[in-house]
């Protein structure tokens, strides 16, 4: 019989348990960068050395991070299903617990781009400074989709969840939006679970009659979840 398809859809509360602070919480970055001066295209055409600042520091931070339990066990749900993770989030932190197929809709933190072609990608895990360059002679910046560009990467996650036999949501809000639109494209007959301390029953969750709810942290909710999936495969 062939491996049913899940869809795992994550967000700043996986990572914020391995200590990368996130914009939202009430100790996280907004209290030190507003979002207009570090991630969007104006910050970077306005004051592009900030800019890069505020995402060598986040990707110092990451090197020194680990995952924890809520990656481990999403690693550990290949075994028994095909599992797709479409995240949030720029950290490779799913990457480094073990999962092998991850999306980032909104870039990632160990890459950087050419300024003026978005095909020229390296990776990178060095500080980025004013005046490294890629090889057409551009400014290289963070390989991240600010706020006001285009999420390319949605329509590549579309197909992910309309194929989907279970979804999992895991430390997101629900608020950031095209992705948090993607849970709607999430067959009526396949069960959601959303694991996150403070749920929020967006658009694209009302009515669902296949919704299970864990009010918990991603490190304890998602094992739980995964243990039960585990003895259904």
């Amino acid at each position: 019989m062939a491996l049913k398809n899940i869809v795992v859809f994550t967000g700043a509360g996986i990572s914020a348990e391995s200590g990368l602070r996130t914009f939202r919480d009430s100790d996280g970055l907004w209290e030190e960068y507003d979002i207009r001066d570090v991630a969007t295209p104006e910050a970077w055409r306005r004051n592009p050395q900030l800019v890069l600042q505020f995402y060598n520091e986040r990707r110092r931070k990451l090197l020194q991070t680990q995952p924890n339990p809520a990656h481990y066990a999403l690693a550990d749900l290949e075994k028994y299903y095909d599992v797709y993770i479409v995240t949030q989030n720029i950290d490779d932190l799913h990457e480094r617990a073990g999962s092998s197929r991850v999306l980032h809709l909104h870039g990632e933190l160990l890459k950087v781009r050419s300024e003026r072609d978005p095909s020229l990608v390296y990776e990178w895990r060095e500080d980025v400074h004013w005046g490294d360059v890629a090889e057409d002679g551009a400014q290289l910046r963070p390989y991240v989709v600010w706020f006001g560009e285009p999420v390319d990467a949605f329509e590549e996650a579309v197909p992910l969840f309309e194929s989907a036999d279970i979804a999992i949501i895991v430390g997101t809000s629900l608020q950031v939006y095209p992705a948090a639109g993607l849970i709607g494209y999430v067959p009526p007959e396949s069960p959601i679970y959303y694991i996150d301390p403070r749920p929020v029953i967006s658009y694209e969750l009302q009515n669902r009659q296949n919704l299970h709810i864990l009010a918990e942290k991603a490190s304890t909710g998602v094992p739980k979840v995964v243990e039960e999936l585990r003895k259904l495969a």
